[in-house]
């Protein structure tokens, strides 16, 4: 008889952040929270394809900048779509990892605000609304509107990723494929 042993998962506290750290030291908080009220309400305005999905898991990404993300400078929004493009890897990696495990999920375009792999909706999402929403960070209201992270101030960068698979299983997913980013656990 073959036994076989799996790792062990511990479900963390809903919500709670997995905290990361990045090659360069940059940091990385993501947190799995029930949908905000905005998703409830607009869920198939954001996502059309998503037809009465009762279950929905909304994963935040926040990534630490380096600078304090107030002015728009050409720095800043180089600084920007760096994160940008380090959220849309990780975010597509993780995607397709709980697709292939045939729980529905989606990344948001940060820049955007419309989903990556499903038809685009009649509205777009609003990262910054929904993290204020679920993490009660205050925003300032700038050219655009910036959060203010209890730790970095400004310099945080957010984006959303959407799915019905359960915490748990967001959870294990993540930290695996967050060691493929160069993101370890603090």
């Amino acid at each position: 008889m073959n036994l076989v042993t799996y790792p062990k998962v511990y479900a963390s506290k809903q919500g709670y952040p997995i905290n990361l750290v990045g090659e360069t030291g940059q940091a990385v908080q993501i947190s799995i929270h029930p949908p905000s009220q905005y998703i409830c309400a607009n869920c198939e305005r954001i996502l059309p394809d998503w037809k009465h999905q009762p279950f929905l898991r909304v994963v935040i990404v926040l990534q630490r900048s380096r600078y304090q993300l107030v002015e728009k400078t050409i720095e800043i929004e180089t600084e920007k779509e760096r994160l940008r493009e380090k959220f849309m890897r990780f975010g597509c990696d993780l995607a397709f990892n709980l697709r292939d495990r045939g729980y529905l999920t989606d990344l948001i375009d940060p820049r955007t605000g419309y989903p990556l792999l499903s038809h685009p909706g009649a509205i777009p999402h609003d990262d910054t609304a929904v993290v204020q929403a679920l993490l009660n960070y205050q925003v300032v209201k700038n050219q655009c509107r910036v959060l203010i992270h209890p730790e970095w101030g400004a310099a945080v960068y957010p984006s959303i990723l959407i799915s019905e698979a359960p915490p748990i299983v967001i959870e294990w997913a993540t930290k695996g494929i967050a060691v493929m980013h160069g993101w370890k656990e603090n």
